[in-house]
């Protein structure tokens, strides 16, 4: 392979890995949005965090694709972003570890809303199950607060 051909293979992957780690810093900072929203109930703010998210998550999985086909073509230079790929693979444990947190907190505000579903309905000591469909199944029946 010539030079510049080999030149312009290090720089896209340079590239690459460098757009992962602004991807990943934007990833964190939508897992902070979402840890907010959630702690305020911005169900907004929580929307777009999401999506937000999801969007970067889907250019890290593009991004990681390039990088790995790039690294065949400049195992030079792959070996040279070996440090900065390990401090992606950090941070990209500390997205995970902020999701689980978010997850958690999710967890807990459903299990706050069944139980106030559940005292509203008169139903508490019934327990839900999920069917087939993934669908959750209760025996509870909505009743009227109040009547006109």
């Amino acid at each position: 392979m010539n030079a510049s051909l080999q030149a312009e293979l290090d720089h896209a992957l340079t590239a690459a890995v460098d757009e992962m780690r602004l991807a990943v810093d934007q990833l964190v900072d939508a897992l902070h949005t979402e840890r907010n929203a959630l702690e305020t109930a911005d169900v907004d703010a929580l929307n777009k965090s999401g999506a937000s998210k999801h969007e970067l998550m889907m250019r890290l999985e593009q991004l990681d694709s390039e990088r790995v086909q790039l690294s065949q073509g400049a195992p030079e230079a792959s070996r040279a972003l070996a440090p900065k790929w390990q401090d992606i693979l950090q941070s990209l444990r500390a997205c995970q570890q902020l999701n689980q947190r978010n997850g958690y907190l999710v967890g807990i505000r459903l299990q706050q809303v069944r139980k106030a579903l559940a005292v509203l309905t008169g139903n508490e000591t019934e327990a839900s199950v999920y069917g087939r469909a993934g669908d959750l199944r209760t025996s509870l029946r909505s009743q009227p607060l109040a009547e006109a």
